[in-house]
């Protein structure tokens, strides 16, 4: 077994799709065929079902995914603390980051970074806070961004900048610039991110200082991306609780107006795992991180 068959499986087993996983190594599908089929018939052991199309990981697949993600986190730390050794001429950083800091807060912060160390190579993964944090906690990622709270001793939380939650609706809206009544709250309708979004935990959370409860909404629409929400709030969906960040852009376009309902502020935080290695590049994103922007 070597780890790039074990890199190949979980490109694989991540994405449930031969083609993507080949398409994220940059490998032909072929080659990562033939890796799959190597390690299923040395081991005499299935790791995936094949179901027209597509496959699915077997029992034994999902346990063997996570040994082989333990198994290249490690590799990783070890080759990190021989790249530490050149100092921070050359390696590479991995972030993990939800999306309302992905999109509005780590550009930025990335473009100085690699000002100052242009050999590390970044790269950036886009998900939910969820997500975000069991990457970290599995080793997928060096450092991870997120705009939620979360529970789980093995990462240290740091906070590192202070975000504000508002709600918006369309321009002309009745709610429009005053605080609409509790009913009419309840009634929305309200276009909000999916379970496990730092920016819809937020909200929920600030719910019953409004009276309400999650469950009082009525949420007309689930979405993936915040952009998305914007347009359909833009377009008459409903009403969102989203950062300010965000929706600025709208809102001084004239598409989205504010409801003068305060919400508290909130924090994005940094994740690190406690146990594993925090290599030189990702020690220096996690310190830049802290310092206050360039003037």
């Amino acid at each position: 077994m070597t780890l790039e068959q074990l890199r190949i499986f979980v490109a694989v087993a991540e994405r449930e799709h031969l083609t993507q996983g080949a398409r994220a190594l940059n490998l032909t599908q072929s080659a990562v065929s033939s890796a799959i089929a190597a390690l299923e018939a040395r081991y005499a052991t299935k790791l995936f079902d094949r179901i027209g199309r597509r496959i699915a990981l077997t029992d034994a697949g999902r346990l063997f995914l996570a040994e082989a993600r333990a198994v290249l986190a490690r590799a990783a730390a070890a080759e990190a603390v021989l790249i530490d050794l050149a100092g921070l001429s050359r390696g590479a950083l991995s972030l993990m980051a939800s999306q309302t800091v992905a999109n509005y807060w780590l550009p930025p912060l990335i473009q100085r970074y690699r000002a100052v160390h242009p050999g590390i190579t970044v790269s950036l993964g886009i998900d939910n806070t969820e997500t975000v944090t069991a990457a970290i906690h599995d080793g997928a990622a060096d450092l991870g961004f997120i705009e939620g709270a979360i529970d789980d001793p093995t990462l240290a939380v740091t906070a590192v900048a202070e975000d504000e939650l508002v709600i918006v609706v369309p321009a002309g809206h009745s709610w429009a610039g005053q605080p609409p009544a509790s009913e009419a709250l309840q009634q929305g309708p309200w276009v909000l991110r999916e379970p496990g979004s730092g920016t819809r935990a937020m909200f929920e959370a600030a719910l019953p200082g409004l009276g309400l409860a999650p469950d009082d909404l009525t949420v007309a629409l689930e979405l993936p991306s915040n952009e998305a929400i914007c347009s359909a709030v833009a377009a008459g969906a409903g009403a969102t609780a989203i950062s300010r960040l965000v929706a600025a852009n709208a809102i001084a376009a004239g598409r989205l107006a504010t409801v003068a309902i305060a919400l508290p502020k909130r924090h994005f935080f940094v994740l690190r795992h406690k146990e594993r290695y925090l290599s030189k590049a990702a020690k220096a994103f996690f310190d830049l991180a802290h310092a206050p922007p360039a003037v």
